[in-house]
C-alpha cells in the first residue's frame, strides 16, 4: 500500500465531506445588524426552498468573523454576517486553521445614527461635537487635557443643556468600527487633536506616529458619561427606555423599525434616511457583508441556493424586503450577483 501525505487543508475538506450526513441546517452568526436582514432572507428562504430554514444567530461581527475561522467542518459555521470588512488577522486565522477561501458577499448600506427618547430635545451633532463630548482627552487652550465636560451644552452651545450619557456599541461589534473612524476620529481631527496627539508621539517614524495619534482618537472617556453596550441595539434602546436624557447609537434601520420610541439626530446637518445614504449625503454610513465558507458549499446543502437567494433582485434590490426593512441597496448589486454565482473568493485586501 502506497503511503499518502495530506496537508492540514486536505484534511480539514475531508472532514467537512462528512458535513452533509451530519447537518443539513445552515449555520450562520455575526453581526447584530446585519441580524434582521439575514433572518428575513432565512425564513424566506425556508419557505421557498426544499431546504430547512437556517439558524442566524448575532454575537457581532468580530465574534462571527471568529467562528468563521475555527476551522472547516460540521461544528464550524458557513457564513459570518459582518457590519465591517474582515481583517487581515481574521484571514490570517483563517489560513491557520484551513478556511483557505473566503467568499465576500457586500449586501448594501446602512447608516449609524445617533438617537435618543421620542420626547427628548433635538440634537444636531457634528463629528466634533460627538469627540468633544465622549473622548478620553480634547484640546483646551492649545493643550490635550482630559475631557471634563458635564452637559452637552459645555461642548457646544447650541446643544440642549442635558446631561451627557452616551450608549455606544462594544469593541466586539463592527458598529463600533465605524462609530471610531467617521465620528471619533474625523472630530478628533476637526478639533485639532489629533495634531497634538500626532505631536506627542514617540513613534519611531511617521507612520507609527500616525497610528499612534489615531488611536488616541479612539480613546473615550471611562468617567460613566459614555458607555459600552456589549449586546445588540434592543439593549440600547431599553437602557435609553430606563435613561430618557441619554442618546445610543443605533443602525439606521433598527432606528427606522422604533421611530414610535427614538428621535434622531442630525450629522452635519443631514437627517439620516436611505434617500441621504444612497445620495452620499449623510457622512455616517458603511457597506454591509456576509462571509462564506467556500469549503462548505457543495456540502452543506442549501448554501449556494442561499447566497444566491440573498443576493437576488427579490431580496435585495429597491423594491425587496431588505430594502423595505431599512438597507440600502447596492447599486452594484449585479456585480455581486455574478461573483457569487462564479464562487469568486476574495482577494487579497486593498
Amino acid at each position: 500500500m502506497s503511503s499518502i501525505k495530506l496537508t492540514a487543508s486536505v484534511l480539514a475538506l475531508a472532514a467537512a465531506a462528512g458535513v452533509a450526513e451530519a447537518r443539513d441546517q445552515l449555520q450562520i452568526a455575526g453581526s447584530s445588524t446585519v441580524l434582521p436582514y439575514a433572518t428575513i432572507v432565512a425564513e424566506a428562504f425556508g419557505e421557498n426552498f426544499d431546504f430547512p430554514t437556517p439558524v442566524v444567530e448575532g454575537g457581532g461581527s468580530g465574534a462571527g468573523r471568529k467562528k468563521l475561522c475555527e476551522g472547516v467542518g460540521e461544528n464550524t459555521i458557513d457564513i459570518a454576517n459582518s457590519s465591517s470588512r474582515i481583517s487581515q488577522s481574521d484571514i490570517d486565522t483563517c489560513k491557520a486553521n484551513g478556511v483557505n477561501e473566503i467568499m465576500e458577499v457586500r449586501i448594501g448600506y446602512d447608516g449609524i445614527v445617533f438617537a435618543s427618547d421620542i420626547a427628548g430635545p433635538d440634537f444636531a451633532l457634528t463629528p466634533a461635537d460627538v469627540y468633544g463630548a465622549l473622548a478620553a482627552q480634547v484640546v483646551k487652550d492649545g493643550a490635550l487635557v482630559a475631557n471634563a465636560a458635564a452637559k452637552w451644552s459645555d461642548v457646544n452651545g447650541a446643544l440642549p443643556a442635558q446631561d451627557i450619557l452616551a450608549f455606544i456599541p462594544g469593541t466586539k461589534h463592527g458598529t463600533r468600527e465605524v462609530f471610531d473612524i467617521k465620528l471619533l476620529e474625523a472630530g478628533c481631527k476637526a478639533t485639532g487633536a489629533y495634531d497634538l496627539f500626532f505631536a506627542a508621539s514617540t513613534g519611531a517614524d511617521e507612520a507609527a506616529k500616525k497610528a499612534d495619534a489615531v488611536k488616541a482618537c479612539h480613546g473615550v472617556r471611562t468617567d460613566g458619561k459614555s458607555v459600552d453596550i456589549d449586546g445588540d441595539y434592543t439593549e440600547t434602546l431599553s437602557r435609553i427606555a430606563a435613561n430618557k436624557t441619554a442618546v445610543g447609537v443605533f443602525g439606521l434601520s433598527f432606528y427606522e423599525n422604533n421611530m414610535d420610541k427614538l428621535k434622531v439626530a442630525t450629522i452635519d446637518g443631514i437627517v439620516p434616511s436611505v434617500e441621504t445614504i444612497s445620495k452620499g449625503e449623510y457622512p455616517v454610513s458603511r457597506p454591509l457583508y456576509f462571509y462564506v465558507k467556500k469549503a462548505h458549499i457543495g456540502v452543506i446543502p442549501g448554501l449556494q441556493e442561499y447566497i444566491d437567494f440573498f443576493v437576488s433582485d427579490d431580496m435585495a434590490g429597491p423594491g425587496g424586503p431588505l430594502a423595505a426593512y431599512g438597507l440600502v441597496p447596492d447599486p452594484e448589486l449585479a456585480a455581486t450577483q455574478a461573483a457569487v454565482a462564479a464562487g469568486t473568493p476574495m482577494g487579497p485586501l486593498e
